[in-house]
């Protein structure tokens, strides 16, 4: 029903995203992988919908990654494969990945864990098939995985490696790039997590382990990569479809590259304590980055004097960073667009997207939901 009207008819507060700048920022990945010569597997949980998993994987349906099985059904329902659930096996979740594994041509499992891999050994899979095993190291990031310098790494990879199950791919996520500014410093922790990686490998090799892909990955890290990249396997980012303010501090992005906003519209006058509200909370937005911007909990796109101080679950307050708030300027019912601080929590707060181009609406996506 919304296809052909406005951006600015669209029912507030509204999750938008730039269809050109969607494709572009795709485009600009894939010739960042094809440069290096490194496999592009990008990942879903930002925007979780087949339309976005079809602009990053140039339409091909291959190679993407997961973080949740309900991403992982949904993917491969929509005739996606290649589906790598980069997340550690979760105990209950077995006979759903089995499941998947045994319907498509390569479904892949993460472990960290002996208790994961032998319940993987005690479900072998039909049809002759052998579970396809990624294990995850830390490189520095310091959420998930054996560190890459445990032993305990090593002896879990050959025990990957035997009866059931194969040791597909090496895993590791350059996350600590979240907490640089500017490129330099980012191409710094992809250099040491490159190396960490490529160390393990060699380790792999000497011990006489079989092992052919690598993978590392951080929207800031592929955003600029450093050559010696161009030795892994496989990088996996999943932000850059979209980016946000948060990618844009860090250094991965410029402003003309976030796709996304979330439309609002102001609802209230309040002269007395100098803020106006709109209607748009938490719920339409997130709590992720009060702190983090001088604007408060998004940018106000075209008003940098303005800060989103405050959200309950539907309202925003919205004050001046400085002096008077001129309310004429932004009469009852006027539209504001937010940047958000970070678009993976923004986008999991909308059941649907309104996709433009040229201040049109050409379409909508529906993302998955659930675990």
């Amino acid at each position: 029903m919304w296809t052909g009207r406005p951006v600015g008819e669209l029912p507030s507060p509204a999750f938008t995203v730039d269809l050109d700048t969607a494709k572009r920022n795709a485009e600009k990945m894939r010739d960042r992988c094809k440069a290096l010569g490194v496999v592009l597997r990008p990942h879903m949980k930002t925007h979780k919908t087949l339309e976005g998993g079809s602009l990053m994987t140039g339409g091909t349906l291959r190679k993407i990654v997961v973080s949740t099985l309900a991403e992982g059904r949904f993917f491969a329902n929509g005739g996606f494969d290649d589906i790598l659930y980069a997340y550690p096996l979760p105990f209950d979740k077995v006979e759903e990945c089995a499941a998947l594994a045994e319907r498509l041509d390569a479904f892949h499992v993460l472990v960290d864990s002996h208790a994961a891999l032998s319940l993987l050994k005690k479900r072998p899979l039909s049809h002759g098939k052998r579970w396809k095993v990624w294990l995850k190291i830390d490189c520095e990031n310091h959420r998930a995985g054996l560190r890459h310098s445990d032993p305990a790494a090593l002896e879990l990879a050959k025990a990957i490696a035997e009866g059931a199950t194969k040791l597909t791919g090496i895993y590791a996520h350059c996350g600590n790039s979240y907490s640089c500014h500017g490129a330099s410093e980012i191409q710094a922790v992809a250099r040491t997590t490159t190396a960490l990686t490529l160390k393990f490998m060699d380790q792999l090799k000497e011990a006489g382990v079989s092992c052919s892909i690598c993978s590392i990955g951080s929207t800031p890290s592929c955003s600029h990569p450093v050559p010696e990249m161009a030795q892994l396997s496989e990088v996996h980012p999943g932000n850059f479809l979209f980016y946000d303010a948060q990618q844009m501090m860090i250094g991965s992005c410029q402003l003309e590259d976030i796709a996304v906003r979330v439309l609002t519209r102001v609802i209230g006058h309040y002269p007395h304590r100098n803020q106006m509200l709109v209607d748009c909370g938490w719920t339409g937005l997130s709590l992720h980055s009060l702190g983090q911007l001088p604007t408060g909990y998004a940018l106000v796109e075209g008003h940098p004097n303005l800060k989103l101080v405050g959200m309950t679950q539907e309202h925003g307050r919205i004050e001046p960073v400085a002096g008077k708030l001129d309310f004429a300027q932004f009469p009852l019912g006027s539209l504001l667009a937010l940047i958000p601080y970070h678009a993976c929590a923004t986008a999991a707060m909308h059941p649907v997207y309104y996709v433009h181009s040229e201040g049109r609406v050409v379409t909508t996506w529906k993302p998955v939901r659930g675990w």
